[in-house]
């Protein structure tokens, strides 16, 4: 069923709605949230039907907003689509002048009660999304870098910005790259030594890719130019060679690994219904987006040859740490052989030291034996020469009491 209101009010689009389900034969609303979409008229037709593909797994009520300001009187239309084979609620609302710059008035009253708010903008987004009039309202908002001609500066801009809840199409992109490279790393736990990310000229997703490889692995990760469409391979490096996860044609993978056969896997490019329908299913913070935004931003402030791996220059670089290992090595070899060398000379100073201590103790012992046998031997002699002189005296003395006696007799 099709209602077209104009000039209309919140209070009689909701009129409008609950008219319509009575007449569907549905009163009971049975939707899990509410979806804004904020586009412009070029592309509303487009965001309208993704989000009404995604409504099949989750069925929302899906608000369309047209913005149109100007200076003229403010104004609003409508119109409400149940059934049709829509599986919620969908209203297309186009705001004009003055009411355009306020559409967070029209916009809250239609919200549907005690569920989330999820606010999406297909053509980008602001560059602070909870800052936005309608952002605020939100409770996931979904924005999408790769309809930005700067994706970097948005990413930056967002980086600083970001509060929980924040998310982008160019991240929700990346969801089965980034689950087959985990996987690889199980499968083949080898040390990262760099990588690199190819994808067509200005791709968002491939910003975000290399930012996430170099947070996760401590690694520097290259990014390089080709015809794309979107990425069309990632790599890690490792000492046994490459694993590769390469897509030329947007629609089906090679999975290289070290030592194993080549493997296809699916891996087409999604559209926009199946990335918004990711979105839904998971409406707590992302906070692994968030901290590859901040590596993001790291990243961009690092010098460009920080950033390169290429495999000459990664041979470069092996070899120059080789070098500088060898000559560190060296120093370190050259220092202990001379403190071994000066430690030897210690020693040998030591026992010199000690060898002449001894050699002169030595002498000076063997000088006192000497000098104690001289002494001894002097004493004998002397004591030899008075023993002698003794013997003479006496002999003497015998001899004159002797002819004494002889004397003594013949008178």
């Amino acid at each position: 069923m099709i209602i077209d209101l104009t000039s209309t009010t919140s209070s009689e689009i909701a009129s409008a709605l609950l008219k319509a389900r009575r007449n569907a034969g549905s009163p009971a609303m049975g939707m899990v949230g509410t979806v804004v979409v904020v586009v412009d008229e070029s592309s509303h037709h487009d965001a309208m039907k993704a989000a009404n593909e995604a409504g099949r797994e989750h069925p929302s009520r899906v608000l369309v907003a047209i913005l149109r300001p100007g200076r003229g009187t403010g104004g609003l239309d409508a119109e409400v689509r149940v059934g049709e084979g829509i599986p919620g609620e969908a209203v297309l609302l186009r705001l004009h002048g003055e009411l355009a710059k306020v559409p967070e008035s029209v916009i809250t009253p239609l919200l549907l009660p005690d569920s989330p708010v999820i606010v999406w903008w297909p053509g980008g987004g602001p560059k602070v999304p909870h800052e936005d009039p309608l952002g605020q309202l939100g409770r996931r908002r979904v924005t999408d870098a790769a309809e930005t001609r700067r994706a970097r500066e948005a990413f930056i801009a967002r980086a600083e910005g970001y509060m929980p809840g924040d998310t982008d199409f160019a991240w929700t992109r990346l969801t089965p790259w980034r689950a087959l490279m985990a996987a690889a790393l199980d499968q083949y736990p080898m040390k990262v030594t760099g990588a690199e990310v190819v994808s067509a000229r200005g791709n968002a997703s491939a910003d975000l890719m290399a930012a996430w490889l170099q947070c996760r692995l401590g690694v520097p990760v290259e990014q390089k130019n080709s015809r794309g469409p979107g990425i069309t391979a990632v790599r890690m490096f490792t000492a046994a060679g490459p694993i590769a996860l390469t897509r030329p044609d947007g629609a089906v993978a090679t999975f290289s690994i070290p030592g194993q056969p080549d493997r296809p896997v699916a891996l087409k490019r999604r559209v926009t219904s199946e990335l918004l329908s990711e979105e839904l299913r998971r409406l707590d913070p992302d906070d692994v987006y968030a901290k590859t935004l901040a590596c993001m931003v790291e990243r961009e402030n690092m010098p460009a040859e920080a950033k390169i791996v290429s495999p000459a220059d990664r041979r470069s670089a092996q070899t120059a740490a080789e070098k500088a290992a060898a000559h560190t090595s060296g120093v370190a070899g050259k220092a202990a052989s001379s403190d071994l060398e000066a430690k030897a000379t210690a020693k040998k100073t030591a026992r010199k030291s000690v060898a002449k201590k001894t050699s002169a103790a030595k002498k000076t012992a063997a000088a006192r034996k000497t000098a104690t046998r001289k002494s001894t031997t002097i004493k004998k002699t002397a004591a030899k020469k008075t023993a002698t002189k003794t013997s003479a005296a006496k002999k003497s003395g015998t001899a004159k009491k002797s002819t004494s006696k002889r004397v003594a007799g013949r008178s």
